[in-house]
């Protein structure tokens, strides 16, 4: 009898520098489960991915309604409706992959208890399918720009990029490590909607940093809050970019990353065993 070569697939513990070029060796894959997740998405809808117009949209207008025209809500200068559609792009870029990635791993696990592949590729394309909502919803700001009159300078359009790749690795680490957490212990799922609808309050969406006054060291311990102020201020040119925060942003978003990327490697090895 012909002695038979077994190949034991055994997950590292620690992030290396294998990780990242097993990504790339896999990245058709990726591509297949983003688009695959934005067709998804949208199936048998009635008006498709008009819906990523939908939310952000409507949410302003209640936004606005009752925290611009009721309330008063101040907003540095700026018409309150296109103040808060701002922080809404970003945010909801943000709480929408926080939200889908740590659930990726427990809706794909057929795919993950028969298959080989590199796990990291399922929260990493649920993150990217974001884009998409994302550069959808920003058609309707760049209308509200035009109604109100505001032309982003240069700068505003290039610093455009950062804060997206800021917000992508607040949303991928977070996502990491709430995505390992969820496999064990389904209660994520229930806190996670609660938690996301209080960080939003703890984060200047609806109001300006300003308002907390000396208090507003608070929220800069909020990565999302360099994000969202550099982004007014480089569309709406309402204040100069606060580049310190910025950094400080950038900055902690990366080590979320990072200990997101660590936690996920170090429980990735009972991912098919319980999910």
């Amino acid at each position: 009898m012909e002695n038979l070569k077994v190949t034991v697939i055994k997950p590292k513990k620690t992030i290396s520098w294998d990780d990242i070029k097993e990504l790339w060796k896999f990245k058709e894959l990726l591509y297949f489960f983003t688009w695959r997740d934005i067709k998804v998405r949208y199936k048998q809808t009635a008006i498709g991915i008009l819906w990523a117009l939908f939310q952000p949209f409507m949410t302003m207008v209640v936004f606005s309604v009752f925290f611009g025209g009721l309330a008063k809500m101040p907003s540095d200068g700026v018409p309150y409706p296109i103040f808060v559609y701002t922080g809404l792009l970003l945010w909801q870029f943000f709480s929408g992959a926080l939200s889908d990635t740590s659930s990726c791993l427990i809706s794909n696990q057929g795919i993950i208890t028969k298959v080989y592949f590199p796990r990291l590729l399922l929260p990493i394309s649920s993150t990217i399918t974001k884009f998409v909502d994302f550069a959808i919803a920003s058609t309707i700001l760049v209308a509200m720009m035009v109604y109100y009159q505001y032309t982003p300078n240069l700068m505003g359009l290039l610093i455009l990029p950062l804060l997206l790749l800021i917000t992508f690795m607040a949303s991928v680490g977070g996502g990491l490590f709430l995505a390992s957490i969820n496999v064990k212990y389904r209660d994520v799922r229930y806190a996670l909607p609660f938690f996301i609808s209080i960080m939003m309050y703890l984060t200047p969406v609806i109001y300006p940093a300003s308002l907390a006054g000396k208090y507003s060291w608070i929220l800069a311990l909020n990565p999302m809050t360099g994000v969202i102020k550099a982004a007014r201020a480089a569309l709406l040119g309402n204040a100069p970019i606060n580049w310190t925060l910025l950094l400080i942003s950038g900055a902690t978003c990366f080590v979320i990353l990072i200990i997101g990327f660590i936690f996920f490697k170090k429980t990735e090895r009972y991912f098919a065993d319980i999910v």
